[in-house]
C-alpha cells in the first residue's frame, strides 16, 4: 500500500512563497501574498543546500544558516538578501550571468515600500500592454543603476518585498521611471 506523504508546515510555507514567488515574476508589477512577513518565506523557498548567499542583514542570518545553503560573497551568490537598501551600488557586484547562461545571473531580494514612492511603468514578457505601480524605499540612482546593469538576457531578478507582500521583476521587464 503506498502513503502520500503529508508536507510539513515549513513544506506548506515554502511551497506557498515559491508559488507567489513564480506568480510575480510571470506577472511583473502585480503584488502578491507570501504567507508570512518579511523575507523568511523566500529563504524557505528559494534556498537550499546546492545555494550560494550572500545576506547583508544580520538579522536575517539564522533563517538563512538553517536552509544549509553556503554563504559567499556577493560576487558568487546565487541569491542576494540586501534588507533595506541604502546604496544602488551594492547591486554592482551581483551576478549577471552572461549571454549563453544568463540563468547565472543572481535573484535579489530588497526590502521596499510598495504601493507609494516612485512611480514605474513597467513593459515586456508578462505585461498585456503596460503596468504602473509604486515602489518607495529605495536609494537614488536605484532605477539608473539597474537599468545600467541589465543586458537582457544577462541580468539580475529582483524580489522587492514589503511586510507579507512581494512584487518581483525579472530581467526581461523594461521600467520607465515617471
Amino acid at each position: 500500500m503506498l502513503k502520500t506523504p503529508i508536507p510539513s508546515k515549513t513544506e506548506n510555507l515554502a511551497n506557498t512563497a515559491f508559488d507567489a514567488l513564480i506568480r510575480s515574476l510571470s506577472r511583473p508589477g502585480r503584488i502578491r501574498d507570501l504567507p508570512e512577513p518579511g523575507e523568511t518565506p523566500i529563504i524557505a523557498a528559494l534556498l537550499d543546500r546546492e545555494c550560494r548567499v550572500f545576506c547583508a542583514d544580520p538579522l536575517l542570518m539564522p533563517q538563512v544558516l538553517a536552509s544549509g545553503a553556503m554563504l559567499s560573497e556577493i560576487e558568487e551568490a546565487d541569491h542576494v538578501f540586501l534588507g533595506a537598501l541604502t546604496d544602488p551600488d551594492a547591486l554592482r557586484p551581483v551576478r549577471l550571468g552572461s549571454d549563453l547562461y544568463p540563468d547565472d545571473g543572481a535573484t535579489v531580494v530588497v526590502r521596499a515600500r510598495l504601493g507609494e514612492g516612485q512611480g514605474l511603468r513597467l513593459t515586456g514578457p508578462g505585461i498585456e500592454t503596460g503596468e504602473t505601480v509604486r515602489i518607495g524605499g529605495l536609494p537614488d540612482g536605484f532605477w539608473r543603476l539597474r537599468r545600467d546593469l541589465v543586458c537582457y538576457p544577462r541580468g539580475f531578478d529582483v524580489f522587492f518585498v514589503d511586510g507579507a507582500k512581494v512584487i518581483g521583476l525579472p530581467r526581461s521587464t523594461e521600467v520607465e521611471v515617471l
